[in-house]
């Protein structure tokens, strides 16, 4: 098997090259933000269930916490904030939707815990959001101080905001959606499952008219021939 010669220099495409879609691209790679840290997570709580999630918070940093019930039961979860040493930062009881920001006061793990304890029988479906710090853009936004932009660059800082708005929408909208699925499917389960017992029901009585009208002629029979001998 022969072995593949490397390209030579002459055989790279060069900045000249390139699409000029491409080239206008560039300088906005220089702009492109750190992600903060976070977990975003859509998870099944069952009944008399409880589970926690666990992050470890450099100190001064801030958390944004935003959750919400997609589907199960009265779309109610219990919720709690626990710190390092395990005191309480926020606690809310069957709360279908919530959001909650705090700053860590100081290093150590985390926790945020879901509780569908007060359930029976109800499985939980929860959406959370915990997003830890702040986005720390790169390049020339990156510098301390004022920092003058060309026209490129505003705009690509400016589609770039846009963008996060509508990744929020359609989160958002994805949950909605989601949840009104679910209540379709419920309500379409319920028809379902009426509509199969007014149909067995119609079937027995169709059973017991045909049974009654038989029973009915069979009683005329076996009296004329009574008559007849």
């Amino acid at each position: 098997m022969a072995a593949t010669r490397p390209r030579s220099p002459a055989a790279l495409p060069s900045a000249r090259q390139l699409p000029f879609p491409l080239l206008l691209l560039l300088p906005s790679l220089l702009l492109l933000p750190v992600p903060a840290d976070g977990t975003e997570l859509t998870f099944e709580l069952k009944d008399n269930a409880k589970q926690c999630f666990y992050e470890d918070v450099q100190q001064g940093a801030r958390n944004t916490l935003d959750y919400q019930v997609i589907t199960g039961g009265n779309y109610d979860v219990d919720c709690r904030v626990e710190g390092p040493s395990g005191e309480i930062l926020y606690k809310e009881m069957r709360k279908q939707y919530d959001s909650h920001v705090w700053t860590a006061e100081k290093k150590g793990i985390y926790a945020i815990c879901f509780s569908n304890e007060f359930s029976t029988f109800s499985h939980k479906t929860v959406y959370f959001d915990w997003q830890i710090g702040d986005e720390k853009p790169v390049g020339k936004a990156s510098t301390n101080g004022a920092v003058s932009l060309t026209q490129m660059e505003s705009a690509c800082v400016t589609i770039h905001e846009a963008l996060k708005s509508v990744i929020s929408y359609q989160t958002h909208h994805r949950l909605e959606e989601a949840q009104d699925r679910y209540q379709a499917e419920h309500l379409n389960s319920r028809v379902t499952l009426w509509s199969v017992g007014e149909t067995l029901m119609l079937l027995s009585v169709v059973v017991g008219q045909v049974m009654l009208l038989k029973s009915f002629f069979a009683d005329k029979h076996t009296g004329s021939s009574r008559v007849g001998l």
